[in-house]
């Protein structure tokens, strides 16, 4: 008998724009939204996560994040822990162009649980 692996950490990143982004003149946004780009270029080639959905609610939550309401949702299957936490790193290590990182601009919480099995 071999042993199955394990079963991934069923993960929703819940993520916010702060009011740091909201301060910036208009002709500065631009930088912070490829800033975003790169990172969500690197949530989606991470090993070990696979996206099964993503959700923005920007058209009906306008303004800051500071908690729930959050900006836009990615659940994911993430193979561990460490995964998690790479995935929130991001947020510290993806610069923005001029210096800062995008947490400057932007928060992440991770909610990790377990797949919710349907019985019919």
């Amino acid at each position: 008998m071999t042993d199955a692996p394990p079963k991934p950490l069923r993960v929703l990143f819940c993520i916010g724009v702060t009011q740091n982004f909201f301060d910036l003149p208009s002709s500065e946004t631009g930088k912070v939204w490829q800033a975003y780009s790169a990172m969500f270029s690197a949530i989606a080639k991470q090993e070990g996560l696979s996206v099964l959905g993503t959700m923005d609610d920007d058209r009906v939550m306008v303004g800051t994040s500071a908690a729930w309401p959050w900006t836009c949702y990615i659940l994911a299957d993430v193979a561990d822990f460490d995964g998690v936490v790479k995935v929130c790193d991001l947020f510290r290590s993806t610069p923005v162009e001029g210096g800062e990182k995008l947490w400057k601009y932007g928060r992440i919480e991770a909610r990790i649980g377990r797949e919710l099995v349907m019985q019919t």
